[in-house]
């Protein structure tokens, strides 16, 4: 039996249909990226340009992919079964790959773990399960309040329909937003805050 505000709450999410995340947030490509049987996801700092880079494991190995584009920049299809989960290591990490080899990539996903929910200057990400199994994704700019309607202060960025959520959050630079399902990566980035760019 849930209660009251419970059923408020629910019907509150439940109403909001999925709509685009707001400037300074834009889309990366055209849509997901599609990655068979993905387990889990991390970010880190490429050492060359210091952007945001997220790796991605699944079934069919780790891939790396540049967080403001999309692109991918490395592939490794049969990495060492050793370490090819990040359920090997106490840390839930992996070893990096392309401009990261040598440096374990912290995963979060099926195995457990986390990615960052708020970023330094106020953003909040939150997942809710109305109607479970499918996951929200919402986006707050009032501290995960979600208060009035979506897209005021809150906007429902991402709704997990046909796919088993894995994790969802930012960068540790908040520039970069990441949903990972079983089927595929989506991401979102911006630009620093306060920058001209």
């Amino acid at each position: 039996m849930i209660t009251e505000y419970q059923q408020r709450r629910r019907e509150h999410y439940l109403a909001a249909d999925v709509m685009p995340a707001p400037e300074p947030w834009r889309p990366v490509g055209a849509g997901g990226i599609p990655v068979g049987g993905l387990l889990g996801i991390g970010f880190a700092v490429c050492p060359d340009s210091g952007r945001d880079l997220v790796m991605v494991v699944s079934h069919d190995g780790h891939g790396l992919f540049d967080a403001v584009t999309g692109e991918r920049i490395a592939r490794d299809r049969e990495p060492d079964p050793a370490t090819s989960t990040p359920d090997a290591d106490p840390d839930l990490s992996c070893p990096g790959l392309g401009p990261l080899a040598g440096v374990p990539v912290r995963i979060a996903g099926l195995f457990g773990g986390g990615l960052h929910r708020t970023t330094p200057d106020g953003w909040t990400l939150d997942v809710v399960s109305p109607e479970w199994p499918h996951h929200r994704v919402l986006l707050s700019a009032d501290g995960g309040a979600h208060r009035g309607p979506v897209g005021g202060t809150w906007w429902h960025v991402f709704h997990s329909r046909y796919s088993e959520l894995r994790a969802a959050g930012f960068s540790p630079s908040g520039l970069s937003l990441a949903v990972a399902t079983s089927s595929d990566l989506t991401l979102w980035t911006r630009p620093e805050p306060y920058s001209d760019a």
